[in-house]
């Protein structure tokens, strides 16, 4: 590929590396290349930023994307350019798709779709089966993300129950696991005793009585001692208990753990006592929890117990929704505005913006060993996100770029707006305008 453009961003407000600091930043052929003072280049397109803060771009570890197969809920184009729109300039899709992607070769299928198709940069995770350890362990480490196994609930066949197959995984994947884990037995017990007493129509404020924190801790529990049996690379997602944080360590650099864990926006920013108003706009698996659940993760994200930030992007469309509970599926659209949310916790001062971009844009690159991404550095790919932290962006259904239509965000105000986001040197998105004349970058890992 040619990169055709050049630009120097002037005036801004770098936070990177848990530092402010002014200086320009010399964008060419797809990358960073100077940061210094007073920088001028005949030819070069000045951008003016003063009064603008500039973060390296964040880096999604968990969206569903619903391509292919699925792609009335959202496809891989729409999806990416809302990502885009939302500061998040790389991402790593799941399996969950029809097919599901559980060979190399449909894989291969998947990568060229976002070649073809991705405003943002991207990689995607091998599905784990009960039958396809043949398959996941010819997966590539350098240039596939990670396998992905559900432990828990999971659509098709992708459920992962077999404990010997699960040995085995654990034992023998070449790349880092990540893992679902909500136990399977314990959430069906759960839902048969409700729909005994409600049958569909079960309240939506049960949903996290039915998918439990019982059942979240025992799978959770499960796989971190799997994953100490045969020093796995263990990477548990949307952590959404008090007692799972408390599973997690902090006595190590990110880059020496072999345990590692996330936490979603919606356990972030919803608690319990919002299924009122917001139903199943906000049910999602693992469910939301209390508002002490909320606490505990955010104080787990402050300690380095929980070391990255991600959305678990998983659109359905209104009507899906609009179904009784035992026939609306779990999952909502996230990545367009997940970081203007963290941006809105910084504002409330639950949260430092260094430590934002350390969650969103510098862990997820360390844990996943993403090469030359992730950081404002001479040499790296410029991915980064201009962003006005003084100007409120108020969320209507005309601002959203998701195929489905709809954000559990909106008639919220956030208090700050994404500017302008640069895709691998490229500037995707500019003021509520996309520029689609380059596409994003497959992500390369160095392992």
């Amino acid at each position: 590929m040619s990169w055709q453009e050049s630009y120097i961003i002037k005036g801004a407000e770098i936070i990177n590396e848990g530092k402010r600091s002014h200086q320009d930043v010399l964008i060419r052929k797809g990358r960073i290349e100077k940061l210094g003072s007073d920088l001028h280049l005949l030819g070069v397109e000045e951008i003016h930023a003063e009064g603008l803060a500039l973060l390296p771009g964040a880096i999604d570890d968990q969206v569903h994307f619903r391509e292919p197969g699925l792609t009335h809920k959202g496809n891989i184009y729409t999806e990416s350019r809302a990502a885009v729109a939302g500061g998040i300039t790389s991402y790593m899709e799941m399996p969950n798709v029809v097919p599901q992607t559980t060979t190399q070769q449909l894989l291969r299928e998947k990568y060229a779709l976002g070649a073809a198709h991705s405003l943002a940069n991207y990689s995607f995770y091998m599905g784990a089966t009960n039958t396809n350890l043949d398959e996941v362990l010819r997966t590539d480490p350098a240039n596939v993300c990670g396998v992905k196994i559900f432990m828990g609930s999971s659509t098709g066949d992708m459920l992962v129950d077999n404990e010997q197959v699960l040995e085995q995984v654990f034992s023998n994947s070449p790349l880092l696991i990540a893992t679902h884990c909500e136990d399977e037995a314990t959430v069906k017990k759960n839902l048969a005793a409700y729909v005994a007493q409600y049958g569909d129509n079960i309240p939506i404020e049960l949903h996290p009585m039915i998918r439990s924190r019982e059942a979240c801790i025992k799978s959770s529990s499960l796989a971190i001692s799997l994953a100490q049996k045969h020093n796995t690379r263990l990477h548990i997602l949307h952590i959404s208990t008090a007692e799972e944080t408390m599973l997690f360590g902090n006595d190590k650099p990110l880059n020496e753990k072999r345990i590692t864990a996330e936490a979603c926006i919606h356990h972030l920013w919803f608690s319990d006592a919002d299924y009122s108003t917001k139903g199943a706009l906000i049910k999602w698996n693992p469910a939301v929890k209390s508002a002490i659940d909320r606490k505990a993760i955010w104080k787990a994200v402050l300690e380095n117990r929980i070391d990255v930030i991600a959305t678990d992007h998983a659109p359905h469309t209104i009507e899906e929704k609009e179904n009784p509970y035992t026939k609306a599926p779990s999952g909502g659209p996230l990545v367009q505005h997940t970081v203007l949310a963290m941006l809105d916790a910084v504002k409330k001062g639950y949260i430092s913006l260094e430590r934002v971009v350390e969650k969103m844009s510098h862990a997820p690159a360390i844990c996943f060993q993403i090469k030359d991404r992730g950081f404002i550095r001479e040499g790296y790919w410029a991915d980064l996100v201009l962003v006005d932290l003084n100007k409120p962006h108020h969320v209507t259904k005309d601002t959203l770029h998701y195929k489905c239509g709809w954000s559990p965000f909106e008639g919220h105000t956030f208090s700050s707006t994404i500017r302008q986001t640069f895709v691998s040197g490229h500037l995707a998105y500019e003021e509520g305008r996309f520029n689609e004349s380059q596409m994003g970058e497959c992500l390369v890992f160095s392992r």
